[in-house]
């Protein structure tokens, strides 16, 4: 078997090219590949298209790259807590294909699996079936790119919109532990998108915090088996934010007196 360990995320993401399609794994600020982001920012890739649940935050994960103009187009479901996204998305500098978070996890999924496209109830009578959903909009607010229409088809009486899988050219994930042949383990939360973005990339690089032996994971809870995965990198201490801190204030009756309390309180 392949040994799939490379020396450094700067080793690992070497080959990504500007324009590059990229699938990225994570929930929100949980699971998501900060090592190999950043190392990706430092190389000074630009013109990506994204794929992925959500696009970080300001200054933090898939948000490094959005704050220097990396990404030029993003394939997304969750959007809420990026203030700079927002701002590119109005001004014109930023394309968005918003789409329904189910709809987007099957669409890497069935990508991954080899199926061009699938039906799904989800859209169906809204924008993203009927089209006209604003992509881009030009400096003064007016939409120059707008979403197509989608086939629409009935199935025993139900209505179902296709939507057509992805299959980007790289992928990205952070996984809790791997070994040397790319199999992988996720923890909790962050199951949600990096497996099915790790099965989708045409060619996918994982950062693990653990590296452990062959043989050592037990076959029961590999998650993505390591024929979906062509590069591993060792991210041992990588730092892991909190998207929103909600605690207690000391002597506090009301457990939400703390709610997004600032870092020291």
């Amino acid at each position: 078997m392949i040994n799939k360990v490379v020396g450094s995320a700067a080793e690992a993401v070497a080959d990504i090219p500007d324009g590059a399609s990229l699938a990225v794994g994570g929930f929100g600020l949980c699971g998501i590949p900060v090592t190999l982001i950043d190392a990706l920012h430092a190389q000074g890739t630009s013109e990506l298209e994204t794929m992925s649940n959500n696009c970080g935050v300001d200054g933090w994960g898939l948000g490094r790259l959005l704050s220097d103009h990396r990404i030029r187009r993003t394939i997304s479901s969750y959007v809420g807590e990026n203030k700079e996204f927002a701002r590119q998305y109005l001004s014109g500098e930023l394309e968005v294909e918003l789409t329904p978070q189910g709809t987007l996890a099957e669409k890497l999924r069935a990508g991954g699996a080899g199926i061009p496209a699938f039906y799904t109830t989800a859209g169906v009578g809204t924008q993203v079936s009927e089209g006209g959903l604003p992509q881009r909009y030009d400096a003064d607010g007016n939409v120059t790119v707008a979403s197509k229409a989608k086939e629409v088809r009935s199935f025993d009486g139900v209505d179902y919109v296709l939507e057509e899988s992805l299959r980007p050219d790289y992928a990205l994930v952070h996984a809790w532990k791997g070994d040397r042949h790319g199999n992988l383990v996720f923890h909790a939360t962050a199951m949600n998108f990096n497996p099915l973005c790790a099965q989708a990339g045409r060619i996918t690089i994982a950062e693990v915090e653990q590296l452990v032996e062959p043989g050592e994971l037990d076959p029961g809870e590999i998650h993505t088996p390591g024929i979906f995965v062509q590069r591993v990198v060792v991210a041992a201490d990588v730092e892991k934010r909190v998207e929103k801190r909600t605690v207690s204030l000391a002597g506090s009756p009301d457990p939400q007196a703390g709610l997004n309390a600032p870092e020291g309180a």
